[in-house]
Parts: structure tokens; sequence; C-alpha cells
């Protein structure tokens, strides 16, 4: 809605002209300084008949102007990557679930039965498959590839999507956990919004409720503990790590989201803070060394 002394003016004006898609439109982007009785003006005007002609011709405009946001929201990059990556994630998991059932029933025909994807794949490009072994068995083990393939597929165009879409977070935090960060915060802006503190448990809502309901310790870390950074710190000093690499993230995402800009000492500055935090227990392993030698000296003294 727009705000001057016209009458007729508002973004039922546009029910005049245009007819449903503008009025949408100036839902979707019009704006009043103050309320007013908008149901009167537009009766006033002649563009409803009266008040429940305006409600109707109102909720007409909201719907359209709805599903046009959720259109646009959900062809965003952004959204393209969150939908990619999920995929990936269930494809892999569908395809290590159907894996473990075909090494169960494939025991029971093949002495030569493996597990895992590998094994389907080896079963499903065999010239000659074990005579008691029936078809379907076989074609499950080329479902099983399949999907195995679909998984492969989809990281590959994760991993080209995230830098275009995020690069400061995909450089940071690597393409396919760049895009799990997305995925649970539902999208840049999204992630963008949330404080460091929140991105750091992203992926252990779990465990996080758990501990709001006093059954649990508060978690150091949710998705992010794939990253090496975090992974690779001595687990007296992963919280600390975990907190470094979230900050740095949620400001990554920012920058994605507001500016696009390539800020590189971001990672350069994530990469000095880890190492300070590491060398906290590199300090600590060498003074428990120098200790157990001093008492082992002494000893020898005596």
């Amino acid at each position: 809605m727009t705000d001057s002394a016209g009458a007729d003016d508002g973004w039922f004006e546009a029910l005049a002209s245009d007819g449903p898609e503008a009025a949408a439109t100036a839902v979707r982007e019009g704006s009043a300084d103050e309320p007013r009785d908008w149901p009167a003006l537009a009766v006033e005007a002649g563009l409803v008949d009266d008040e429940d002609d305006y409600y109707d011709a109102l909720r007409t405009a909201t719907t359209a102007a709805a599903r046009a946001a959720v259109t646009e929201r959900e062809a965003a990059d952004d959204r393209q990557l969150v939908h990619a990556v999920r995929a990936m994630d269930d494809c892999t998991r569908t395809a290590n679930e159907l894996a473990e059932r075909l090494a169960e029933w494939a025991g029971t025909v093949d002495p030569d039965a493996g597990t895992g994807v590998g094994y389907a794949r080896e079963l499903a490009s065999r010239d000659e498959t074990p005579d008691a072994a029936p078809d379907a068995l076989v074609s499950l083990a080329e479902r099983v590839a399949g999907l195995a393939d679909e998984a492969d597929e989809l990281r590959e165009y994760v991993e080209r999507t995230a830098p275009t879409v995020a690069p400061n977070l995909a450089a940071m935090a690597g393409p396919v956990l760049a895009a799990r960060l997305l995925s649970l915060a539902g999208g840049l802006e999204s992630l963008a919004k949330k404080p460091s503190g929140t991105v750091q448990v992203l992926g252990a809502e779990d465990a996080l409720f758990a501990h709001l309901r006093g059954h649990a310790p508060s978690p150091k870390h949710g998705i992010i503990y794939t990253h090496d950074a975090v992974r690779g710190t001595h687990p007296d000093e992963r919280g600390s790590a975990a907190r470094a690499v979230a900050g740095k993230l949620a400001i990554a995402a920012r920058v994605d989201h507001y500016s696009g800009e390539s800020k590189p000492e971001l990672e350069a500055e994530l990469e000095e803070r880890i190492e300070t935090i590491q060398a906290r227990t590199d300090d600590g392993d060498a003074d428990e060394d120098g200790s157990a030698a001093g008492a082992d000296g002494g000893d020898g003294d005596e």
C-alpha cells in the first residue's frame, strides 16, 4: 500500500488498472506510514462494492502474493543447493541401508558375498552371478549402485554450486558442510541472521533440547564437528575450537548474504585462532612428558 492523500490510493487501486497480479505486487511491495480505514476507502473509490467484496479481493491478492514469494524463494540458488544436499544425503543413507539388506540376502546364496555399496557395485557388474542368486537380488544390487552413483553426482553438483552461492562460507567450511549448514538453517539469509552460538549447535538439536530439559550436558558442537579444525582438536579444547569456527562461519554467511565479497582474511584469522587453541594441548602434553621424565630421573638418582 502507498500512503498519499487520494482516497483511492492503496493496494486495491491496482484492481481497476492491472487486476489481481498488480494487486498482489502492491501487497508485496507497498507500505503505509499509518493505518487507515482501507475497506471504506476502497468502497469510496468505487473499486469494490462493499466491505465483504474488499476482503474477498484482499484474500485473492495476498494469496497470489504469497504464492509468488514462495515461487521466487524456492527458485533461489541457495534453495537449489539445499535441495541438492538433502537429496545427496537421502541417496547416501538409502544406498547404505539397502546395501546392508543386500549383504544379508546375498550371504544366503553367494559364498563370496561382501558388504557395503562396494559389494553391490561388484555384484551388479558381474558377467555371471551365483546360480542360486535370484534375479531380484541382482536387481537390488543395481538399484543400490545407482543410488550411490546418484549421490556422487549430487555431491559434484554441491561442490560446484556452493562456492557460487556462498563463496566465503564454502571456502572456510568446505562446499558440503556449507550446504548442510544452509540446509539446517533454512537458507543463506536465515543462516546469516543466526548468532554464532546457534551456528555452533546446528544439527545437535536433540542434544540441545535434552540439555534444556535437564537430561544431558550442553552440546559443544553440531554438524560443524566434521570441520577439520574441530575434529582435529584435542577433546579438552574442542569446545573452544567449535566456538572459533562457528564465529567465523557466522561472519562468512553474513558477508555472503549482504555483500557477496570474497574475504580470504577470514580463513587466515580462523587458522591462526585454531593454531593457538591446538597449541594449548601441545604445550600441556610437553609439560606432562617433561614432568614424567623428571620423575624418572629422580628415581634413577635415588
